[in-house]
């Protein structure tokens, strides 16, 4: 294939050929449409980061379960995107059969004022930093949970970036929701993304 070789000529072609490239990788209004028909179907797993939190990385020096006060809680600004990500699941229509949640208050916080309440499942509380011994344990639990999974509606997840990475290999932003099916062994498959719901 022969190009010109004028120089405005090659920037166009340039240009449309990275235009292209981005509205192709671009996520698009009809794909999101089709991961919220598919979850009206129910039998799915959606794992969920807690919503935005105050500043900081994993819990102060002084954290004890249970604890609010001691703990790295959600800003006003997550708790407001909690509860649009919660309005958002109700305008589109999708059942939730169950939902569990880490037990620290951040991913509680999130759960209940999404979807009205959770139970806390030890499967999925933080293993970060110090607790780090306890992830091998702690995500073949949460493995099995979600394999055991089959429905009717589906089943939500509240957890912490720590715990979605380590069954999923991804990074899950704050707020950020995952929808995965399960596999015999290794990583989830990841189904979707749904973004935080912001303000």
């Amino acid at each position: 294939m022969r190009t010109s070789s004028h120089p405005v000529r090659q920037f166009l072609l340039v240009l449309n050929y990275a235009l292209l490239l981005s509205f192709l990788a671009a996520p698009s209004a009809h794909s999101d449409e089709i991961l919220w028909r598919t979850l009206r179907s129910g039998g799915y797993v959606l794992l969920m980061r807690h919503a935005a939190t105050e500043p900081g990385i994993g819990d102060p020096p002084q954290f004890k379960a249970g604890d609010c006060k001691t703990q790295r809680n959600l800003s006003a600004a997550g708790r407001e995107d909690a509860a649009r990500t919660g309005q958002r699941f109700k305008e589109e229509g999708i059942g939730l059969s169950t939902v569990l949640s880490s037990s620290w208050c951040r991913c509680l916080d999130t759960a209940n004022i999404a979807f009205g309440s959770a139970t806390p499942e030890p499967a999925l509380d933080s293993f970060f930093g110090e607790r780090s011994s306890q992830g091998t344990r702690q995500t073949a639990a949460a493995h099995a949970l979600i394999q055991s999974f089959r429905g009717p509606g589906n089943l939500m997840m509240v957890t912490h970036q720590v715990n979605i990475t380590a069954l999923t290999g991804e990074f899950p932003a704050e707020g950020e929701i995952f929808v995965v099916q399960s596999t015999a062994q290794g990583p989830l498959k990841l189904i979707g993304r749904i973004k935080p719901v912001k303000h």
